[in-house]
């Protein structure tokens, strides 16, 4: 396989990584050698929580995603990359974890819907790179990413964090098998927030998004839960045709030296000029005294 000199040079430093530097190793992996298909995953990942009753009648009940779809889910995004970019620990990172435990102090849900929101952007952004990404993860990066969201989860105060990837697959697909239903709520949120996905594409597919969506997921029991066609198998041949051409063209290009994301530069038309911490996050947040315990329930 022909790989670029500079790929290849950091493909062996995230090989031969450290566990002790497994925060710089998951930022090295999602903002530079897999960034493309980390944020594709991310993005993936928000429409999973829509498949569940539970979790879609909360979000449904707030109604930020129908009221603001692009500012939620953007802001969801810049969440997750402040971290990465800056450190869980950083002044940030710090901000951007009070601003999540505010959010989420009034919501109602078991620990184990908090504790599959957190998976989901682990476990969906590493299985689409498993599955579509111009090289594997490796080992390192694998721990270094599932390090993190434990990190993260145990910030939030959700007890029961897996400590491995291995087992943070297996509670995620014994609650997605006996979680995922279709809902009322579920599919007006998928409906609602197709319009974030068709703003990215180019205006020739934009009636085909949520086609995209679902050959994207590729899960005929999402696809029902959340109200999606089903994926043929010409889509499927598509896509895997197309990813399959990017990925070898990827492979012959140097390692970008900016990263995939800017603390502060969003670079959307949401936040054209940039943005402060203090713009993000939803607009309506029940406000409540500190608690004296966890901050979720």
């Amino acid at each position: 396989m022909n790989i670029n000199a500079t790929l290849t040079a950091s493909l062996h430093r995230q090989q031969t990584a450290s566990s002790n530097d497994w925060e710089a190793t998951f930022r090295q992996m999602a903002l530079f050698d897999l960034a493309a298909d980390m944020e594709l995953g991310f993005f993936l990942s928000y429409y999973r929580n829509f498949a569940i009753p539970s979790i879609a009648a909360t979000l449904h009940a707030n109604a930020e995603i129908q009221r603001r779809p692009m500012k939620r889910s953007y802001d969801t995004a810049i969440v997750i990359y402040e971290l990465i970019s800056c450190g869980l620990d950083s002044d940030r990172g710090r901000t951007m974890l009070e601003l999540l435990n505010r959010v989420h102090r009034n919501v109602p849900g078991s620990k184990d819907d908090f504790l599959y929101v957190v998976l989901t952007l682990l476990v969906v952004p590493i299985r689409w790179i498993q599955k579509h990404a111009w090289r594997q993860p490796t080992t390192a990066e694998l721990a270094a990413a599932s390090r993190f969201f434990t990190e993260l989860g145990t910030r939030m105060n959700i007890t029961g964090m897996p400590v491995t990837y291995a087992e943070a697959e297996v509670f995620f697909d014994r609650y997605e098998a006996a979680h995922i239903a279709p809902s009322v709520e579920g599919r007006q949120l998928m409906n609602a927030t197709v319009q974030v996905f068709q703003s990215r594409l180019p205006a020739p597919l934009r009636p085909l998004a949520k086609q995209l969506i679902s050959t994207m997921l590729d899960d005929d029991r999402l696809a029902g839960a959340l109200g999606l066609p089903r994926a043929g198998r010409i889509w499927r041949i598509t896509l895997k045709t197309g990813l399959a051409a990017r990925n070898a063209i990827r492979r012959r290009r140097p390692l970008k030296t900016k990263a995939h994301f800017t603390p502060g530069d969003a670079g959307s038309t949401l936040y054209p000029g940039g943005y402060s911490l203090d713009q993000i996050g939803p607009v309506n947040v029940p406000s409540s005294p500190v608690p004296s315990g966890n901050e979720l329930p």
